[in-house]
C-alpha cells in the first residue's frame, strides 16, 4: 500500500519515503514504525503495542523506542512534518496528519477484472512483490494455478522474507511439475526447497529436498538444476567441515555453469570457490574469484535470490576476514541491491550492516541494527543469531555496557558460536589476562570455515594479549607469524593490531620511540578503516606514552581528538578513559 502525507509519499512495497521526487535514506526500525502509525492512525497506539510489533521476541525497554521516534522526527522535519508524531504520555503515540491512500499501486484493492494471471505476471517483471503475492493468493482461491505461476509466486515470497508461506507454495510447486511430467522444472523447485531449508538450519529436511531433486533428474547430467545440486553439496559440506571437498564441488558448480553458459550458476561456483579458497589460506586467489563472481553478477542481472546468495556470502568473507573498508562498500551495495530489487532487508543484511557500523563507531545505530536482525534470523538463518548476539556482545561492550555484552558473548556460546575475540578483549579489560589468553587460545582450535577465516584477526588479538598476559616470547613469534604472512594476512585490521602488539611488547622491553612510531601507525591504518573506536583507543594509549615521557603537548593533543571521537560516539567508556587521561595530564603539568 502506497500513502501520501504532506510532501510524503510513503510506499510500503519498496519500502521507501519520498520528499517530492527524492527517496530519503531511513532505518529500517523507523520505516516499520512509520508504516504501522500510519496504518492505525484513526487510534493511539501503545507503548507496548509497538514494542511488541517492532521488537518481537526480543527484549527491548522504552529507551529503544523513543529513539526510532526520534529518527523518524528527524526525517519528517526537513518536509515541516515531525510534529505530524505526537507522543500521548502514559498511553503511546499516534500519527496526527491527514493520510490519502495513493492510489497508483493499491494492491489490496486492486479489483477482481485485473487481479489475474496477466497482472501478476507483469508484477513478477517490474518486482513489485507484495502486488503479485496479492494478486496470486487470490488467484489460488478460485482455482489451480500452473507450475510456473506457482514458482512466480514463490519468487515473491523469498524476495519479501516470508520464507515459510514459499516453503508451502514450492511444494505445491513440485508437485504441479511433477504432475504434467516436467522433471527438470520440478527438481529447480525442489532445490531452491533444499536451500530454503538449509538456511533455516533444518538439514535434515534439506537433505529430504536435495535427494528428491536428485532422484527426478537421474541420469541427466545436463539438467539446469544440476548446477544447483552441485553447488548445495559444497555448501552442505563445508557445513560438515570438509572443505578441501567443498572447494572441489564449489569449482565443479562453475565448470557447469561455464559448460553450459549459465551465469547465475557461475558466479555461484565462483563466489563459493573464493569463499573456500579463503578458509584455506588462498586469499589472494579467494578474493580474485569473489570479484569475478561480482562482475558476472552485476552486469548479467541475476536473479533476486540469486544476488542475495552472491553479496551475502562476500560480506561474510569480509566480515570474517576483518575486511572493514570492502565490508562497508558491500553492506551498502547489498542495501542498495534490496532498494532497486523490491527485496525486503533480510536479518542478514541487518546483521551485517550492525557490525560495520559498530566497527566504525556508529553504535547506537549499531545496537538497532541488531536488534531488528534478530526478529529476523530466527526465520531466515536461525544458524547465525549466535553470531547476532556476538556482534551485540562487541556493540555494547563499545558503549562501556559491561554487563549486557557478557551476557550478549554468553547467549553467543551457548547457541554454539564463538563470541571471540570480543569476550577475551572484556576479559582483558576487566583485569583477566590469563583467562582471555585461554579463551582466544580455545577459538583457535577446529577446521571449520568461520574459524579458518577469522585466524587471522584471532591471531593477531591473541598476540595482543600475550604482551599483557606476559608470554613475550609467543607474542613475538604471533607477531613474526603474521607479518610474514602479508599475501595471507593482507587486511589493513590485522596489520593494525599486529603493530599495536609490537608496540606494546617495545614499551615493556624499554624501546618508547619504537613503541610510539607502532602506535601511530596502528592508529593510521585504523583511521583509513574509519573505524572511531579503535582509533581513539589508540591514541589514548599514545597520549598515555607521551604523558609517561614529558612530552604533555603531544599528550595534550592526543587527547583533544579522542575526546571528540568519544562525544560523537557516545561511548561512556571512551569518555571516562578520556577524563581519566585527562586528570593525569592536569596534574602533570600543575
Amino acid at each position: 500500500m502506497t500513502f501520501v502525507f504532506g510532501p510524503y509519499l510513503l510506499d510500503e512495497p519498496a519500502r521507501a519515503l519520498r520528499l517530492g521526487a527524492r527517496e530519503l535514506p531511513l532505518q529500517p526500525l523507523a520505516f516499520d514504525l512509520l508504516a504501522y502509525l500510519i496504518r492505525h492512525r484513526d487510534r493511539v497506539v501503545p507503548k507496548d503495542e509497538l514494542l511488541d510489533t517492532l521488537w518481537p521476541d526480543v527484549t527491548v525497554t522504552e529507551n529503544s523506542l523513543q529513539r526510532a521516534v526520534s529518527t523518524l522526527r528527524r526525517t519528517l522535519r526537513e518536509g515541516g512534518m515531525d510534529g505530524a508524531v505526537r507522543n500521548f504520555p502514559s498511553k503511546g503515540y499516534r500519527f496526527c496528519v491527514d493520510v490519502e491512500p495513493d492510489e497508483a499501486v493499491p494492491a489490496e484493492d486492486m479489483p477482481d477484472a485485473r487481479g489475474d494471471l496477466e497482472d501478476a505476471r507483469l508484477a513478477i517483471d517490474e518486482q513489485r512483490w507484495r502486488d503479485a503475492q496479492a494478486i496470486y493468493e487470490r488467484l489460488a482461491a478460485r482455482g489451480a494455478l500452473s507450475g510456473e505461476d506457482l514458482e512466480r509466486w514463490s519468487l515473491a515470497l523469498q524476495c519479501l522474507g516470508k520464507q515459510p508461506e514459499a516453503i508451502k507454495v514450492l511444494m505445491r510447486t513440485v508437485t504441479a511439475y511433477t504432475q504434467h511430467a516436467r522433471n527438470q522444472a520440478a527438481a529447480a523447485a525442489a532445490v531452491t526447497l533444499s536451500t530454503i531449508h538449509f538456511e533455516r538450519n533444518e538439514t535434515a529436511v534439506s537433505r529430504g529436498w536435495l535427494a528428491r531433486a536428485q532422484d527426478l533428474i537421474a541420469g541427466d547430467t545436463e539438467s539446469e538444476a544440476v548446477g544447483r545440486i552441485i553447488w548445495l553439496r559444497s555448501r552442505i559440506a563445508a557445513f560438515e567441515g570438509e572443505l578441501p571437498r567443498a572447494l572441489e564441488l564449489a569449482e565443479e558448480t562453475y565448470s557447469f555453469g561455464l559448460r553450459r553458459n549459465n551465469i547465475p550458476t557461475q558466479a555461484l561456483g565462483l563466489m563459493y570457490r573464493g569463499f573456500y579458497r579463503l578458509s584455506l589460506g588462498d586469499t589472494r586467489a579467494g578474493l580474485a574469484d569473489q570479484d569475478h563472481a561480482s562482475a558476472l553478477a552485476l552486469s548479467n542481472h541475476v536473479d533476486p535470490v540469486t544476488g542475495g546468495y552472491l553479496i551475502c556470502n562476500i560480506l561474510w568473507a569480509c566480515r570474517t576476514f576483518g575486511d572493514w573498508n570492502r565490508a562497508n562498500e558491500w553492506t551498502l551495495g547489498y542495501q542498495q541491491f534490496c532498494t532497486t530489487s523490491g527485496m525486503q532487508f533480510s536479518g542478514s543484511c541487518q546483521l551485517h550492516r550492525a557490525e560495520v557500523l559498530g566497527v566504525r563507531g556508529s553504535l547506537a545505530d549499531a545496537l538497532e541494527h541488531i536488534q531488528y536482525a534478530l526478529t529476523r534470523l530466527s526465520d531466515e538463518a536461525p544458524w547465525s543469531v549466535g553470531d547476532a548476539h556476538r556482534v551485540m556482545g562487541d556493540i555494547h561492550a563499545a558503549m562501556g555496557n559491561s554487563d549486557p555484552a557478557f551476557a550478549a558473548y554468553e547467549k553467543s556460546y551457548a547457541l554454539g558460536w564463538d563470541p571471540e575475540p570480543g569476550h577475551a578483549m572484556l576479559l582483558l579489560e576487566r583485569g583477566e589476562p590469563e583467562a582471555a589468553y585461554a579463551s582466544l587460545e580455545r577459538s583457535l582450535i577446529g577446521q571449520n570455515w568461520w574459524t579458518l577465516q577469522r585466524q587471522g584477526m584471532l591471531l593477531a588479538h591473541l598476540a595482543l594479549v600475550a604482551v599483557h598476559a606476559g608470554r613475550p616470547e609467543k607474542a613475538q613469534a604471533l607477531i613474526e607469524d603474521l607479518a610474514g604472512q602479508n599475501e595471507r594476512w593482507p587486511m589493513a585490521s590485522i596489520r593494525a593490531l599486529t603493530n599495536e602488539a609490537a608496540g606494546l611488547l617495545a614499551q615493556q622491553q624499554g624501546y618508547a620511540a619504537e613503541a610510539l612510531r607502532r602506535w601511530q601507525l596502528a592508529r593510521q591504518l585504523w583511521t583509513s578503516m574509519e573505524s572511531q573506536p579503535n582509533a581513539a583507543r589508540l591514541r589514548l594509549l599514545i597520549a598515555d606514552a607521551q604523558l609517561a615521557s614529558g612530552d604533555h603537548t603531544g599528550a595534550a593533543a592526543e587527547l583533544r581528538a579522542a575526546q571528540v571521537a568519544a562525544r560523537a560516539l557516545g561511548s561512556a567508556k571512551l569518555t571516562a578513559q578520556c577524563q581519566s587521561l585527562q586528570d593525569r595530564i592536569a596534574s602533570a603539568t600543575s
